[in-house]
């Protein structure tokens, strides 16, 4: 049984040294080099007695910073990725929060920790390759290590805007990579193109999957992703075919007329989560790719990145919602009440999530944990832990999972219980708009709609007048020249509070 999850990279320096594994601007790694450097880093952690403990990578978008998250691994501690591109004061609490002893940089990022404060020490990675990897204590500290032993710490704030440190272990990753693999089908041959950050926990559907196939990832430049028809360009230059993005990322694309001029031809693999694909454009994507699976997936941080999948077999109508489906093997999906009850079938419940994918938990705010890794209320026979994700769901006439909001997307409007995510769609489906996000000013009481296109909002109200009823009908349009994004690629709706 795989206990380590470099025990893919084991696997695949066996099998394809020489091959390169990750690809980003003017620095490519292969997984002879992943392996050598990623050892030496380990030897070099331990000789400065760094052991089970969190080791912040403060380094950018690289082929190195990945190798560099593995060395963290290989030596016993944990790795927390940090990149410069994070708000300052988000970095600022994150060491708060960790009071790492230890922080690994490169050049470009050293000169940058004086202006958080840190004291504690800074190792270069240009440095640590250069030490003589040791096996005999590299396996010293493979034989002491557990599959329950964490090896990442991942910053997420939802909607509170207070990052909190989602920490996970081997055999959550493990079951997640496998799950993942199998469901997307991924082997040697496939060519991922990343478009996450390294510091969020989505780029889990690239980087070990590469080491468990063989295969290869390009780390794709984020200012590509402000030009749809250059994007497209250097994926059919890269020939990648395989592609795990926020639907956000897939819309610019599809709004913005990239597939005029050019269509991604080697995509055989299109997989999308985090938001409700806007089934207008969905269809724009199917239209151009026929030929490819298109997989629709859902999951918190909390259980390890995704949990449910499902592969669009069908046609829907533009204020359908694709299914989440059914969940991934070794997890289960349990819809709870207001009650912590069963919810009844058809009806709308809080999804919570069962299995190994569950994550240990939030660093060092054990409050926070006991709030949504809450004992099961199903099961009164024996300690069991489920994860409530706060996000609302239910089974259509197919049994399939349907996402139908957040919690704190559902208001109290005018006596009227509604669901934001209703608006949003139904927004989303007049021609002329690229996209819509809806959002409640709970001091004002007024719902706000955000959208980008070009039409004006006289318009956009007459429209939404004749699908809407008259009490969800917002308060405020406001166009946008382009929708405010996180460093994810997401909608930013804290950020969109701004605007209103």
């Amino acid at each position: 049984m795989q206990r380590n999850v470099l025990e893919y990279l084991e696997q695949a320096i066996l099998k394809v040294p020489k091959k390169t594994a990750y690809i980003g601007d003017n620095e490519d790694k292969t997984f002879e080099e992943v392996y050598q450097e990623s050892r030496a880093i380990a030897t070099f952690l331990h000789e400065k007695n760094n052991y089970n403990e969190p080791i912040v990578v403060f380094m950018g978008k690289k082929p190195r910073t990945i190798v560099t998250f593995y060395g963290v691994i290989y030596s016993g501690n944990y790795y927390v990725p940090v990149d410069e591109e994070m708000p300052k004061h988000r970095i600022e609490l994150i060491f708060q929060s960790l009071s790492p002893r230890a922080v690994i940089c490169d050049e470009e990022t050293s000169s940058l920790l004086d202006s958080y404060g840190y004291k504690g020490n800074v190792y270069l990675y240009h440095e640590m390759i250069k030490t003589k990897a040791c096996d005999e204590i590299i396996n010293s500290i493979r034989d002491k290590q557990l599959d329950t032993d964490p090896i990442y710490i991942v910053f997420t704030s939802g909607s509170t805007g207070v990052p909190k440190g989602v920490v996970a272990c081997h055999r959550s990753v493990i079951d997640y990579i496998d799950n993942l693999s199998e469901v997307l089908r991924f082997d040697e041959d496939t060519v991922f193109g990343n478009q996450t950050p390294l510091y969020v926990d989505a780029c889990l559907k690239e980087l070990y999957p590469t080491l468990k196939f063989g295969a290869t990832t390009y780390l794709i430049p984020k200012s590509l992703f402000m030009f749809p028809l250059q994007l497209v360009e250097y994926l059919n230059e890269h020939k990648i075919n395989t592609i795990c993005w926020v639907v956000s990322a897939l819309t610019m694309i599809s709004a913005l007329g990239a597939f005029e001029k050019e269509v991604p031809r080697y995509l055989h693999t299109i997989a999308f989560g985090s938001e409700v694909f806007p089934i207008k454009q969905f269809n724009l994507w199917r239209k151009h790719r026929p030929e490819a699976r298109f997989v629709n997936l859902y999951g918190p941080t909390e259980a390890t990145g995704m949990s449910c999948y499902y592969e669009v077999n069908r046609e829907f109508q533009l204020d359908d919602v694709i299914p989440i489906g059914r969940p991934f093997k070794n997890t289960e999906i349990i819809l709870l009440d207001d009650n912590k009850e069963l919810a009844k079938k058809g009806e709308v419940g809080e999804i919570c999530i069962r299995g190994t994918s569950l994550t240990l938990g939030y660093y060092k705010n054990f409050d926070k944990t006991n709030e949504v890794f809450i004992q099961n209320p199903l099961n009164d026979k024996y300690p069991e832990l489920i994860y409530c994700t706060g996000d609302l769901g239910k089974y259509n006439e197919e049994d399939e999972l349907v996402f139908v909001s957040r919690k704190d997307n559902q208001i109290k409007h005018m006596g009227h219980r509604i669901e934001l995510g209703e608006i949003e769609i139904v927004a989303n489906m007049m021609k002329n708009i690229q996209t819509a996000c809806c959002l409640f000013d709970n001091v004002k009481k007024k719902i706000i709609l955000f959208y980008v296109g070009d039409v004006s909002s006289a318009e956009v109200a007459n429209y939404l007048k004749g699908k809407l009823p008259r009490y969800m009908i917002p308060n405020v349009i406001r166009a946008l020249d382009k929708m405010p994004l996180t460093a994810n690629g997401k909608i930013d709706r804290v950020g969109l509070k701004d605007y209103k």
